[in-house]
């Protein structure tokens, strides 16, 4: 946990909580209707699990490595599933904790803390194509399909 930068790691990990919320006004700032969807209750969960993430993020950071993200986000793939979280609204919540840790990295160190939010989008996208958020259905065709 020392051949990225364990500094940078320690001072996300001091300013988690401030983070989070600052990643999760940056998420709906970028998509109001998260706010809509999620709800109050939604959104709490959402906070609280932007904690995690940020944990997640801070190993990478120190570490050097992105597959601290990626194994995470493949992880609570099936939770935020079954708690009808689409993968779309983690897509964001992803980049709202990129806008965020502009606040406590710099240049350098931002670069592997990119790159593990990039894995773990990546990862979000690929459970997105699984689940069907990708699209949304033709109202139609779903009657035509359904037969009613």
């Amino acid at each position: 946990m020392t051949a990225g930068f364990p500094a940078a790691a320690d001072r996300i990990r001091a300013s988690r909580a401030r983070l989070a919320v600052r990643a999760l006004e940056a998420a709906v700032d970028r998509d109001p209707t998260l706010r809509e969807r999620q709800g109050e209750a939604g959104l709490r969960h959402l906070l609280r699990d932007t904690d995690g993430y940020l944990e997640r993020v801070a190993r990478a950071v120190a570490s050097g490595s992105p597959a601290q993200v990626r194994e995470w986000a493949e992880w609570v793939a099936p939770v935020f599933r079954r708690r009808q979280v689409p993968m779309d609204d983690l897509i964001v919540l992803s980049e709202g904790v990129r806008v965020a840790l502009a606040a406590v990295l710099s240049g350098a160190e931002r670069a592997p803390a990119d790159a593990a939010l990039d894995e773990g989008i990546a990862v979000f996208r690929w459970h997105r194509g699984i689940s069907g958020d990708a699209r949304k259905r033709n109202r139609l065709l779903w009657a035509v399909y359904k037969g009613g």
